[in-house]
């Protein structure tokens, strides 16, 4: 295997041999197998300094708790050992990330987010793409289901880009439904944002939402605790939810079903003492029911942004809006009193297109409720969601179209 050159995650620390690199030894350390996240942290505790633990010989190691199957790596990284299988992994690792222009922060890195360094299992290593000092922003996650409902995906937007403008960043997992609706909303008013994935930076999940990671990477940041080549697994969406929470100062659940994942986020941002806001609705509605038990259960019930800012206590003005003194955020435009958001990559279609993009939501809606919503008898619809399609805004799925990016 060739060394890897300097024009990737090496060159930030100087690195000429990867051996000698720190952030290679973190990803090492991440790698070590039969070693579970709370027993490493507990070794990182006994022995503040990594390059000291990798220095160590086989009875030291067994001594902090180490395992035969994660001590023999380590002797292999000593020696310079590449036939190792984990160390084979980590120059994999290494040089894929190079290739690919994902960087990589690890605990002892400036730009690795101090509110993330602080919960009880913090990832040892985080992979990204976009402007990792994002990451050290003051955030709000919003997260819901992915069969929210034409209101829910419309509060996702218009509170993505109120907090925005408000100068709060959103923190979302990039999954259908309420995620989306929550990037793009960001996106669409001019603000960055970020997305926390189950799977490697290489593969944006779900593939639906790739345009919409494309547009996060661009111009926000996309973060995962998995190297690159790791596909999406269901156990890895829990775990990613805890990034979401632990990088945030307060949770926002705009629509979740009692079993929904989202639930799972509220509990590990209250375990992490973040607060936990959520939108209510109606009483019939299934996928209104997990915000109402976390109301009940003390989360804040919210209606404006001005809700979630009042109980975080914060130095952002509740009335940057109001008072007439500042700018309409970026892709904002008032018109009839309400905030409208201009939807994006539209550039060049004919207004048929640009109604029935802007009619259609992140869930599938039926030709017959677009037909109603446009006014467009079906020959002409079909025709636009044609056009859309070919330009890569619109899909067709089970239960007629939905946007994509």
């Amino acid at each position: 295997m060739t060394q890897p050159s300097l024009s990737g995650p090496s060159a930030r620390s100087g690195c000429t041999d990867l051996f000698s690199c720190p952030e290679a030894a973190w990803v090492l350390f991440a790698c070590l197998p039969k070693f579970g996240v709370r027993r490493r942290h507990a070794v990182l505790s006994a022995t503040p300094e990594l390059t000291d633990l990798l220095a160590m010989n086989a009875a030291t190691l067994r001594a902090l708790g180490l395992p035969a199957e994660a001590a023999a790596p380590i002797k292999s990284w000593q020696r310079r050992d590449r036939s190792d299988p984990v160390v084979a992994e980590v120059f994999r690792i290494w040089q894929d990330c190079e290739r690919l222009g994902i960087g990589i922060l690890t605990r002892e890195d400036g730009h690795y987010p101090e509110a993330l360094r602080h919960i009880h299992d913090a990832p040892l290593v985080l992979y990204t793409r976009g402007d990792q000092t994002l990451s050290g922003r003051e955030q709000i996650g919003i997260v819901g289901s992915r069969h929210a409902t034409r209101a829910g995906l419309d509060h996702a937007r218009n509170f993505a880009a109120e907090l925005g403008f408000r100068d709060l960043l959103v923190t979302s997992g990039l999954a259908l439904g309420v995620d989306g609706a929550a990037h793009a909303g960001a996106l669409d008013a001019g603000f960055p944002t970020i997305a926390v994935i189950g799977c490697g930076l290489d593969r944006i999940y779900p593939s639906q939402h790739r345009r919409l990671g494309e547009r996060v990477i661009d111009q926000g940041l996309m973060i995962s605790e998995y190297p690159p080549g790791t596909p999406a697994r269901a156990a890895h969406f829990p775990q990613r939810n805890r990034i979401i929470s632990g990088l945030s100062r307060g949770v926002l659940v705009v629509e979740a079903g009692l079993k929904s994942g989202s639930l799972i986020t509220a509990r590990m941002a209250l375990e992490q003492g973040r607060e936990v806001f959520a939108i209510p609705g109606s009483v019939h509605s299934p996928v209104a029911r997990g915000c109402h038990h976390l109301i009940k259960q003390g989360a804040r019930l919210v209606e404006t942004v001005d809700d979630i800012l009042e109980e975080l206590g914060t130095w952002w003005s509740l009335d940057k809006v109001s008072d007439g003194t500042s700018e309409p955020s970026p892709g904002i435009v008032e018109s009839s009193g309400k905030q409208e958001q201009a939807a994006p990559g539209l550039d060049g279609l004919a207004s048929r297109e640009i109604a029935v993009f802007e009619a259609l939501g992140y869930d599938p809606q039926s030709t017959d409720a677009l037909s109603l919503a446009t006014g467009l008898p079906a020959d002409q619809l079909m025709q636009a969601l044609l056009l859309l399609e070919l330009q890569g805004l619109v899909s067709s799925a089970p239960g007629g179209f939905q946007r994509i990016g």
